[in-house]
């Protein structure tokens, strides 16, 4: 059966979740953007990133987003992906308003088809933050140490502004053959 969204509930340890937030750490940090040229798009987004390249997080990122596959989605999708480290501070009141993941104007022969978040902070060190799905609706505690998300990228969601302390995450997009 095909699901909107395949939420992984205690999935890393304490020690695979501090592995992945030194590994984003270490990333070189720049300011977060996004695929729009309109004049107001600068205020979509908030917040800073940073590449990761190491195999071994996008093979344990691998690992879910086939499972989440299998189970729920059914989309011819590869293990290729994109792996950013992803910081919102309130003093920015750091935030990522209502967003698809998919880059309609990319030119090469791959599409995002599947996106994941992993929270890296302790939901009890920030206020806001939250991760929400437009189009549907749930209950589902996203902001939990130890979870993994898998939807499909072309769902419109969101992160609320920051309004104490620092939400730090882990994303990625696993691409296949483009949409059609």
């Amino acid at each position: 059966m095909r699901e909107m969204f395949h939420h992984f509930t205690n999935a890393l340890s304490t020690d695979e979740i501090a592995h992945l937030r030194d590994v984003g750490a270490a990333a070189t940090s720049q300011e977060g953007t996004v695929f729009s040229t309109a004049p107001d798009a600068s205020e979509l987004r908030r917040s800073t990133i940073g590449w990761v390249t190491d195999d071994d997080v996008k093979s344990l990122l691998w690992s879910f987003v086939s499972r989440a596959n299998d189970a729920s989605f059914h989309v011819d999708v590869t293990s290729q992906s994109d792996v950013q480290f992803t910081s919102y501070f309130a003093s920015e009141q750091g935030h990522y308003d209502w967003h698809h993941d998919i880059y309609w104007n990319e030119q090469g022969p791959l599409d995002r088809k599947l996106s994941v978040t992993i929270p890296l902070s302790d939901p009890s060190t920030y206020e806001g933050g939250q991760f929400e799905f437009d189009e549907v609706k749930t209950t589902a505690n996203f902001a939990a140490l130890g979870s993994v998300l898998v939807f499909p990228s072309y769902l419109r969601h969101r992160v609320t502004p920051v309004t104490k302390g620092v939400r730090h995450s882990l994303v990625a997009w696993f691409s296949g053959p483009r949409w059609r």
